[in-house]
């Protein structure tokens, strides 16, 4: 009886939690596709709101923004996090533990402080502000999260694999390209996950960063919102949410995060 008891608890709260974080969500799609922009009902489904977000041709720049900017810090941050994540998890040099110490603060301190430095600093150098910066700055705050996912894997699997195959007369590059890098590919994409998704959804770098006239996705969002909330951002947010989330689902079933069944 408590067994089943405290088994219902546990499904009753859980239910509760995703109901709490999804609801809002499925609400906000919901409204994407209903005809009305004052979100009455009744609900008369209606494509119109994904028709003006084609017209909308700032949400759509700044859509574009992000995604390029996103993939471009994908790419560089996973590449130097990875390379950086074996430079401290295979070579001991002197202040090794500072700089694993050092990864930390990025992710610790508030992004507004971040932000104001960055700013303060690119124009200290002659960067300035731009689609550069931003990226400059994205892929700042990118590489510690791809340090640590690719380090965690880099600690469980050891380097024995990659010595075996050094004494079966594998140079340093095979050795990299056909053990260690299969190994550790599931915990590169995951990286590359979290770099794309930290890149998209700054706001604070970006809004501190772009340049008049230019800006991201969710930087537009936020003006949006301060003249005048739109349905067109429930399309744009609801397009952004399923192909996300589909591709994650992808993903997740071809490296098989949630172990298998």
């Amino acid at each position: 009886m408590a067994t089943s008891l405290a088994h219902w608890l546990t499904r009753t709260y859980l239910a509760v939690i995703l109901l709490f974080l999804y609801l809002p969500i499925a609400v906000m799609i919901l409204m994407a596709f209903n005809a009305s922009p004052l979100y009455e009902f009744p609900f008369e489904f209606d494509l119109i709101w994904f028709k003006a977000l084609l017209k909308n041709e700032k949400l759509m720049t700044a859509g574009f923004n992000s995604i390029g900017i996103a993939l471009a810090n994908t790419v560089v941050a996973t590449v130097l996090g990875t390379l950086g994540s074996l430079g401290l998890n295979r070579y001991e040099f002197r202040g090794r533990q500072l700089l694993e110490i050092l990864l930390l603060p990025p992710i610790t301190i508030p992004w507004l402080i971040i932000g104001t430095s960055m700013l303060i600093f690119f124009f200290w150098t002659g960067i300035g502000r731009g689609l550069h910066s931003i990226l400059l700055g994205h892929v700042a705050l990118s590489i510690p999260y791809v340090m640590i996912v690719v380090g965690s894997r880099l600690k469980t699997h050891g380097a024995s694999l990659e010595e075996a195959a050094a004494t079966l007369g594998a140079n340093p590059w095979q050795a990299f390209w056909r053990v260690t890098l299969p190994a550790l590919s599931p915990s590169i994409v995951a990286a590359a996950l979290f770099a794309f998704a930290v890149s998209f959804d700054q706001f604070v770098i970006s809004y501190f960063l772009a340049p008049p006239g230019t800006s991201t996705l969710p930087v537009e969002i936020y003006t949006s919102i301060r003249k005048g909330f739109t349905p067109e951002i429930n399309a744009i947010s609801t397009v952004i949410i399923l192909v996300s989330m589909g591709l994650m689902l992808l993903v997740a079933r071809q490296y098989r995060f949630g172990g298998e069944r």
